[in-house]
């Protein structure tokens, strides 16, 4: 893949948006619609290649996102950048029924590392800033893995669009 037209996600999990894990909630829906409306002008950028971190939350989103975009356009292809196997092994049924479907549709799946350790989260982040030339943030100003993942992009030099949860009525 090449770096200049690769764009990659972070954001949060359903634990630290406010509407938690009801997507029926106008502020989730209007959220939806805002990372549709971005992926559609990084298409337009030149984007081709989408990495998802495949977290709950804001990286289903943007998965979902990415696999209807690519539905519409052509080129695009979507990467699922797991940190490890067992990502999602305690998540409640439902969602790990949906992880498995996006990352069933997705085109690419890199398993960062076999195992799960404390660190395996930021080498996925790293994985996906390090292979793209954007991201794109759902981002509130809290402390944890969504900062961490920006600030090590803006180090990098990536092109940064955040999306406020706040923002969205």
């Amino acid at each position: 893949m090449n770096r200049d037209n690769t764009c990659c996600f972070t954001g949060h999990r359903p634990e630290k948006l406010p509407w938690r894990d009801n997507e029926e909630d106008p502020r989730c829906l209007a959220l939806k619609v805002r990372i549709g409306r971005e992926l559609e002008e990084a298409y337009r950028a030149g984007y081709r290649h989408f990495i998802c971190g495949m977290a709950q939350g804001a990286d289903f989103y943007f998965c979902e996102a990415a696999l209807s975009l690519r539905d519409r356009r052509s080129g695009v292809t979507v990467e699922a950048a797991i940190p490890c196997e067992e990502q999602a092994a305690r998540w409640r049924e439902r969602d790990r029924a949906r992880y498995f479907d996006l990352v069933g549709h997705c085109d690419f799946e890199t398993m960062v590392q076999r195992s799960y350790d404390r660190g395996c989260m930021l080498r996925r982040n790293r994985y996906m800033v390090d292979r793209s030339s954007r991201l794109i943030a759902v981002y509130d100003g809290m402390l944890g893995g969504t900062m961490y993942t920006l600030a090590y992009a803006m180090k990098q030099g990536l092109d940064i669009i955040t999306l406020d949860p706040a923002e969205f009525k």
